[in-house]
């Protein structure tokens, strides 16, 4: 089966888009750990950027390595990117998005960053209106989207026993994160019309990574922790599941229309709800089950109404 058969199919899908949020989940206990390990503390902003740095530079190092072994062409028939647009790609998707969310989630709680960082499917679903017309924003998206946030504001009064949410700075910078995200999202999804997407996901993610380094760097210096192999295992596993994640997202994006698989993004804070709970050993509330049911009613309501459209279409 060739990739673009399987990430249009159904169940390619499926699987491609929780394999991705599955990855993303795991990342928040991981990085708890990988904190914990290396004694960072909470506010250690440029000590979280070097930390960043290191894993999103690995992952693109990883990615090109992987797409020269692959021999995958950067050149699909159209003018090869120019280092000005990968540079903007980097910027947005990977150096900002993250240089703003680890600042955010310090000043906010787990269930604000929950919430917030769940409002890049919103983002990207506009985004995506803007800069590519074909995508309407139909009254089922909106539906998908309303249940999507409905899901993740349920799973979060379960866990933190009521939902108090303080609007600060630390959820305009979450909020911008999201805006990062969505848009980087979108652009790499138009991007990879001129270039495979490992390599272009690969080369972001580094010219990302070695900004987040720098910008570290500069005030906490390029090394900062001492690192033995849990710290290394721990940081390699980040970067592997970085460079997966992105990668499997970046290619469901290509070959589908954003607003049919965004819905899928809210799946992550679930996830590292999940994910939290058996790693860390935190305590978990059942609560989260709603919150799925939420999340899949709104996934299957933005689904079923894009094949419905398609089909009125093609009988016009």
């Amino acid at each position: 089966m060739k990739a673009e058969t399987w990430f249009r199919h159904p169940m390619g899908i499926l699987i491609s888009s929780l394999g991705a949020t599955v990855l993303w989940g795991s990342a928040l206990p991981i990085v708890k750990l990988s904190y914990a390990h290396l004694d960072m503390k909470q506010g250690d902003f440029f000590g979280q950027w070097v930390f960043a740095g290191y894993r999103f530079t690995m992952a693109g190092i990883i990615l090109i390595l992987l797409s020269t072994i692959l021999g995958k062409n950067t050149n699909i028939g159209r003018p090869k990117l120019s280092l000005s647009r990968l540079f903007r790609l980097g910027a947005i998707q990977t150096f900002m998005q993250y240089l703003l969310l680890y600042v955010g989630l310090s000043y906010s709680s787990g269930i604000e960053g929950s919430i917030l960082v769940g409002s890049t499917s919103f983002f990207q679903i506009l985004t995506a209106r803007f800069m590519a017309p074909r995508e309407k924003l139909i009254a089922a998206k909106w539906w998908g989207l309303l249940m999507g946030f409905a899901g993740i504001v349920v799973m979060g009064f379960g866990q933190s026993g009521g939902l108090h949410f303080q609007f600060g700075i630390g959820s305009v910078l979450l909020l911008a994160s999201a805006v990062f995200g969505g848009f980087g999202n979108v652009l790499a999804r138009q991007e990879s019309m001129h270039e495979s997407v490992i390599s272009l996901t690969g080369k972001q993610m580094l010219i990302g990574g070695l900004g987040l380094l720098l910008v570290g760097g500069v005030k906490r210096g390029f090394v900062p922790y001492s690192f033995d192999g849990q710290a290394v295992g721990l940081l390699l596993y980040l970067s592997l599941l970085s460079a997966a994640g992105f990668a499997l997202w970046n290619t469901v994006m290509k070959y589908n229309s954003v607003g049919r698989v965004s819905m899928y993004l809210f799946f992550i804070p679930v996830f590292g709800v999940i994910l939290s709970a058996i790693i860390l050993q935190e305590q978990v509330s059942s609560w989260v089950g709603l919150s799925l049911l939420f999340v899949v009613a709104g996934i299957i309501t933005v689904n079923v109404s894009g094949r419905q459209s398609k089909q009125e279409a093609q009988e016009v």
